[in-house]
């Protein structure tokens, strides 16, 4: 794929606009992401000319949002009207040495816009909390006043005044197969590892934590704080980075081995989660609902518990979904193991 063609009228914008903090000389990622080379300054150049590009074209998408809410207007339906403004992926240009794709757990990737205008919708609220798309659905449905069904996976986003939507902390990300890449340097950027971009992985974000945790087809691991560590170049999981220990102390004020099981535990859950598990993953290793939070799962309590949970594993990368190449299944439950 080329990269994006604008409009002649918008040909001259953005001739200084670089990419964000790409191709750090840090080596950074795991399984096949942290085997890449630095980009040449070629490669550099035109990455920051890919990027000019698509911010050039996305202007004729803001004039396209402005027709429709003109007419909108100009018809009397404005406000009237739900108006949601988001994207089904974010997407990477240089960062971790990658080419331009959007296969990836990284925030580049999975981290995307929400706006929402309409009838009950607060003006100028901004809500920071998690979200997935799996959560619109049931979000539209309270908001048509239709009764929400018992199988969703999604849960209400907080977006009408009087919404009575759950704060989860988490949001699932998966991957199968490989990782595209994009542009004019494809056969540099495409080493044969990109057909193992399979992953597993969570983003956990509350008050005191914002982290991103991986297992891919490799048995690889990743652990970001985001919180410190907004671009992810710091790979904090016992072994797998040069640059941390498994002493590091900084998360809950605890040893980094108390904190990872939690984890694996809740990524176990919601790997394979339906309906209000994918909503309340705690509460399928807590039936009592005594643990609602990471933050209440570090309780040093339940050490052991979660030392003796089953963890996520592969035993080889595949093209798709095959649960026999996937590890266990199951989780234990507080109520069981005690």
């Amino acid at each position: 794929m080329t990269a994006a063609i604008p409009e002649p009228k918008y040909e001259h914008l953005f001739e200084d606009a670089k990419i964000p903090l790409a191709n750090t000389a840090q080596p950074s990622g795991a399984n096949w992401i942290k085997t890449l080379p630095l980009q040449n300054k070629t490669i550099v150049n035109y990455e920051d000319h890919y990027y000019r590009q698509r911010l050039r074209s996305l202007q004729s998408v803001d004039e396209l949002v402005n027709s429709l809410i003109e007419r909108l207007e100009s018809s009397g339906q404005l406000e009237n009207t739900y108006i949601i403004f988001t994207s089904d992926n974010g997407y990477h240009i240089g960062q971790h040495k990658l080419a331009p794709g959007k296969s990836t757990g990284y925030e580049e990737d999975i981290r995307v816009p929400f706006f929402i205008r309409g009838p009950g919708v607060p003006e100028g609220r901004v809500e920071i909390t998690v979200t997935t798309h799996i959560d619109l659905v049931p979000t539209l449905f309270e908001l048509a006043g239709l009764p929400l069904r018992e199988d969703f996976d999604g849960t209400l986003m907080r977006v009408a005044q009087e919404s009575i939507g759950i704060v989860h902390e988490h949001v699932t990300v998966e991957s199968w197969g490989s990782a595209p890449v994009e542009g004019e340097y494809t056969s540099v950027a495409s080493p044969p590892g990109t057909k193992r971009n399979t992953y597993k992985s969570i983003r956990i974000l509350d008050e005191g934590y914002n982290l991103y945790y991986s297992v891919w087809c490799s048995n690889e691991h990743e652990l970001y704080d985001l919180a410190n560590d907004p671009y992810e170049i710091h790979n904090l999981y016992p072994g797998q980075s040069a640059n941390t220990t498994s002493t590091d102390p900084h998360l809950f004020n605890r040893d980094l081995s108390t904190l990872i099981p939690r984890l694996d535990a809740l990524l176990m859950v919601l790997k394979s989660c339906k309906a209000n598990t994918c909503i309340k993953p705690w509460d399928v290793l807590h039936p009592d609902g005594s643990v609602q939070s990471l933050s209440d799962a570090m309780d040093e309590k339940y050490d052991r518990f979660y030392e003796e949970q089953p963890k996520v594993s592969y035993s080889k990368c595949e093209e798709g979904y095959i649960v026999g190449s996937e590890g266990a299944q199951e989780v234990l439950n507080w109520e069981a193991w005690t």
